[in-house]
């Protein structure tokens, strides 16, 4: 690993603190070096708030070193107005004379703009240090503004002969998950915006859909319900969390629920997506049964899956979602379970 490489990844390192409290914005980490030494670190904590190289160089205790120095940032420096003044302006103000840069920035506002910004002052620029690994960080804002879709991932637990439940009209579901891996789950809900179930999952299961075993807000649950058939009381129409639900014909919306009319006679993912890109929601979870995960795979509309391997042994009951044997994954153990970590490959990201 050289220098450069190793001040990157401590960018990386920082930037993942804002997972789930960056978003819609990406998530950035800044390093700022003088004579070998970190003078300053930061990361973008929180959409509308500082971003990663302004709180880089407010935590610099002695200012006039940053004129000799290096600062290293996972993302390419803002050049526009948002809600918070462009970076690279603030970059050539405090003379930081040499700026290391991960990859380039995909949102059109950017875009290059903040490379050449700098450029322009003088300012000596490198691009493209550990490219891959920056664009892996910020996967899910450049799905959503190069696809036009929320990143997408599905996750659910099987038993160790592939089911992921019992055949049953009423009843709680069979818990698959240890309470620690349960603990995960309700991290992964808190990385994601929004949560989704099917019609079957919400009548049978009664699910809340909320976080209450991890800190962070609860993502927006959506559901389907083409027949509006899911009754007022389920936990989802407590009102507590933000509703959307996907339905044939108009409705009259409850508190905090809002029922969105779709074409069933069409293929209806594509609308969902649609919808909720326009809403600005950067990232889904999937939970809901095996016929809405299975339609996300058929579909090629997934970026992430994952699998947590139960040892029980069901005999019978609903059979998991089948992927391609052709789709590699890595196996990642979390609490003594194993998990399949598949990840969609795509050129445009």
């Amino acid at each position: 690993m050289n220098t450069e490489e190793k001040y990157m990844r401590r960018c990386i390192q920082l930037a993942q603190n804002g997972l789930c409290n960056a978003a819609p914005n990406p998530m950035v980490g800044a390093v700022i070096v003088c004579d070998g030494k970190i003078i300053g670190e930061g990361y973008h904590i929180r959409c509308g708030e500082a971003h990663a190289e302004v709180n880089a160089i407010r935590s610099v205790k002695e200012p006039a070193l940053l004129k000799k120095s290096t600062i290293y940032v996972s993302l390419e420096p803002c050049s526009h107005y948002g809600k918070t003044p462009p970076c690279a302006d603030l970059i050539i103000e405090k003379q930081i004379p040499r700026i290391v840069i991960g990859c380039r920035d995909p949102f059109s506002k950017v875009a290059g703009r903040g490379i050449q910004k700098l450029k322009d002052a003088g300012r000596e620029v490198i691009v493209g240090v550990l490219e891959e690994e920056c664009k892996s960080l910020i996967r899910r804002f450049i799905t959503f503004h190069t696809l036009q879709r929320p990143y997408i991932t599905l996750k659910w637990a099987e038993s160790a002969d592939k089911y992921i439940d019992l055949n049953r009209t009423n009843g709680s579901p069979v818990v698959l998950s240890s309470p620690l891996t349960a603990m995960l789950v309700h991290k992964k809900r808190a990385e994601h915006k929004a949560i989704m179930v099917g019609t079957h999952t919400a009548w049978l299961d009664n699910p809340s859909l909320n976080i209450r075993h991890w800190s962070g807000k609860s993502p927006v649950r959506i559901v389907l319900d083409k027949k509006q058939s899911l009754p007022a009381s389920l936990h989802l129409f407590d009102g507590s969390v933000p509703t959307l639900v996907f339905t044939e014909m108009p409705h009259k919306p409850l508190p905090n629920v809002e029922y969105l009319p779709i074409d069933y006679q069409r293929d209806i993912l594509p609308q969902i997506m649609e919808t909720l890109y326009k809403r600005g929601i950067q990232s889904l979870l999937v939970e809901g049964g095996s016929i809405l995960l299975q339609s996300f795979i058929d579909a090629g509309m997934w970026d992430e899956i994952f699998v947590e391997e139960a040892p029980n042994l069901l005999h019978s009951g609903v059979k998991s979602p089948e992927i391609s044997n052709k789709i590699p994954y890595v196996t990642e153990q979390s609490f003594g379970r194993h998990f399949r970590h598949y990840t969609a490959v795509r050129n445009s990201q």
